[in-house]
């Protein structure tokens, strides 16, 4: 599915975009079902284990932000991450050994779409080594309007590891915008027609801003580490923790690198997801829709 040179070029500036690699059949199906899930927002009134709603959800009008794991809520979510053209890229960019860390589905409704502020995944979820991307499926076609992912290239080497605490001293997970404006100005767009991925890595730093075009900007994520890096946080239940093994056999030895960590402690006062993470920081950099 991409060239060594695609494969340098990932590593140089730590994000990379492949043209539709999602089938139009795949697409198709996965849109389908997301119709049933946002229809079926129309139930509940508060965030649930599938749901995060949007400000200003209504029964009568369902706004939803995110799905939650929803490789978990529906099979063609799991069957996505796992098929060969997907594996085949991770091999390239990570290794023969992938394990799944876990799923995400943003969307951005038209003229709306909670905007995500900058940060690195790493400081949601440091590892003992950081061979870990994410992967960006776009369901829509995405250009600069419909508020696209947006990357720093670069940002993700060095010992770099920005402060995603909040003047609470909890963390926030976000950065303040004051402290990488230089950085800001020189991220990129991850644009592309419907089926592309974007395939970032863990360690680069990304937002991405509110919705102001007449489309929809649905986002289907996907966080893949190397089987042998190990959360820093721990392993609850390794049977589930080896249920997640894209390819590549069961690792007892994690692998050891030295990376920079901040750990994503004490925890958030509002806890969830990154939306209500990020809300309880008094700094912005994007504008929210009202």
């Amino acid at each position: 599915m991409i060239s060594d040179e695609v494969v340098q070029t990932y590593r140089r500036d730590g994000v990379i975009v492949v043209p539709e690699v999602l089938d139009k059949d795949t697409l198709a199906r996965v849109r389908t079902v997301l119709a049933e899930l946002v229809a079926g927002a129309a139930d509940v009134t508060e965030h649930t284990d599938v749901y995060d709603l949007e400000p200003g959800h209504t029964q009568e009008n369902p706004r939803v932000r995110r799905i939650k794991a929803p490789h978990k809520v529906h099979p063609i979510f799991d069957q996505i991450v796992r098929s060969e053209p997907v594996i085949s890229i991770l091999t390239k960019l990570i290794g023969p050994g992938l394990r799944l860390h876990g799923s995400k589905l943003n969307m951005k409704s038209a003229q709306y779409g909670s905007p995500v502020e900058w940060h690195q995944d790493w400081a949601f979820y440091p590892h003992t080594n950081d061979d870990i991307l994410a992967i960006g499926v776009l369901l829509d076609d995405c250009d600069l309007e419909n508020g696209p992912m947006l990357v720093t290239p670069g940002s993700h080497v060095g010992d770099t590891m920005w402060d995603h605490h909040g003047e609470d001293g909890c963390f926030a997970g976000l950065i303040d915008p004051d402290v990488i404006q230089d950085e800001i100005k020189r991220a990129v767009p991850c644009i592309g027609k419907a089926g592309s991925m974007s395939f970032h890595h863990v360690r680069a730093l990304h937002g991405s801003a509110t919705n102001t075009s007449n489309r929809p900007r649905n986002l289907l994520l996907y966080e893949v580490a190397a089987s042998d890096a190990w959360p820093l946080a721990g392993v609850k239940d390794f049977a589930e923790f080896d249920s997640r093994l894209l390819a590549g056999g069961s690792v007892v030895a994690p692998r050891m690198t030295s990376v920079p960590v901040r750990m994503p402690l004490p925890p958030p006062k509002r806890q969830g997801s990154i939306y209500e993470t990020q809300s309880a920081s008094k700094k912005s950099y994007f504008t929210r829709a009202a």
